[in-house]
C-alpha cells in the first residue's frame, strides 16, 4: 500500500518503508524520521519557492511538477537507447514495492496540509504504474 504523511508525524510500524521525498532533508531532521532520501522526487527548488510565494497557482505547480519529474536526465542524451526519462524507473519501483508491503511517502508539510507535492506523487504513481 501505498501512503503519505509528514516526516514530522508519529511514526508507526504500518508506515513500512518511510521515503523522504523532498529536494531538502531539513536542517536538523534526523535521519532516523525516514529511511531513504529521494531528493530526485521533490520539486525543484525553483518551482517550490514560486508556489509558496504565490507567484504560480497550485494548479500550474502541479503540472509543472509531474513535467519535472518525467523531464530527461542528462545521461539521457548520452544514451541512443534506452531513456530514462526522469523518474519514470523510480516510480515504477515503488509502485511493485508499495504492491508488496507498505511504503509512505514523506514531505515536511503539516499532517492536514491540501496542498502537498507528495499527494500528486502518490496519485502519479498509481496512476501511471497502476498500484
Amino acid at each position: 500500500m501505498l501512503k503519505t504523511k509528514s516526516v514530522h508525524s508519529p511514526i508507526v510500524a504500518d508506515d513500512g518503508l518511510r521515503i523522504l521525498a523532498t529536494r531538502f532533508r531539513g536542517r536538523g531532521l534526523p535521519t532516523d524520521r525516514y529511511d531513504v532520501w529521494m531528493a530526485s522526487l521533490g520539486p525543484s527548488e525553483k518551482l517550490l519557492k514560486s508556489v509558496h510565494a504565490g507567484q504560480i497557482k497550485w494548479r500550474e505547480f502541479s503540472k509543472r511538477y509531474r513535467v519535472e519529474l518525467f523531464a530527461p536526465a542528462a545521461a539521457d542524451a548520452g544514451n541512443a537507447t534506452i531513456k530514462n526519462h526522469g523518474q519514470k524507473f523510480t516510480l515504477r519501483l515503488l509502485a511493485k514495492l508499495a504492491a508488496k508491503e507498505n511504503v509512505t511517502l514523506l514531505c515536511h508539510c503539516a499532517e492536514d496540509a491540501l496542498e502537498c507535492h507528495r499527494f500528486l506523487l502518490q496519485k502519479l504513481i498509481e496512476r501511471e504504474c497502476g498500484t
